[in-house]
């Protein structure tokens, strides 16, 4: 799947790959619907309805990942409201495993992740992976998310790379898709975003069930 003679720099994505998408899942389907219909007097049903909508006509959009602005459109604390549930935030099995084989093998460890800086922050802390990279690309500081053609040049300033040579793996198909349109040649899929819902098929990628799948070996001396 992967010939790691021919890969230089590994980039990955943070929530559905190396973390537990459960815990958004939760958080953006049940808890924030639960918090929405309690602050504004509706049921929890129609909250669900209401901001599934509303998820929907920001999908592919930074603002759909940006906590400052579902604050302002929600009139809720979302950065508090992850608090309430950071408990649900999970490493997914064998990740720490391969960040450490990938440094052990020479390899620099970037996080690619279209997070807000706050949720960043958080999942960071709780997860202590933070020590794990050799850097962290957040797509607010780029002002532009993973999906768009454009990240991929903005993120080529900020750590130079070969895309031909440099293994991506991210559990979004949509930002798999502009990597690969940007030039990427080594891209995976995870099948298996959240630990609570059933694998996903996926065909127009390599996929892993877990990073056990794909460990390098270390350089021999």
């Amino acid at each position: 799947m992967i010939d790691w003679n021919e890969i230089d720099t590994v980039f990955l994505d943070m929530d559905g790959t190396l973390l537990d998408l459960h815990f958004d899942n939760h958080f953006w389907l049940e808890h924030v619907p639960l918090r929405y219909a309690q602050s504004n007097g509706i049921s929890l049903t129609s909250a669900k309805s209401e901001l599934l909508a509303r998820y929907k006509d920001a999908e592919g959009t930074l603002e759909w990942y940006c906590i400052d602005h579902w604050s302002r459109e929600l009139g809720l604390d979302i950065a508090l409201l992850k608090e309430e549930v950071d408990h649900l935030i999970a490493v997914h099995p064998h990740v720490t495993d391969f960040l450490e084989a990938v440094r052990a093998a020479g390899k620099p460890r970037v996080l690619v992740t279209n997070a807000h800086q706050k949720a960043l922050s958080l999942k960071l802390n709780r997860t202590r992976l933070g020590g794990f990279f050799d850097l962290v690309v957040c797509a607010h500081d780029l002002g532009m998310p993973k999906e768009k053609p454009e990240f991929w040049d903005l993120l080529q300033s900020v750590v130079p790379h070969d895309r031909q040579r440099t293994l991506f793996v991210d559990d979004s198909l949509a930002v798999l898709r502009s990597a690969r349109r940007s030039g990427f040649r080594w891209l995976l899929a995870v099948l298996k975003p959240d630990t609570r819902a059933p694998s996903r098929a996926v065909e127009e990628f390599p996929a892993i069930r877990d990073f056990s799948e794909i460990l390098p070996s270390a350089p021999r001396s």
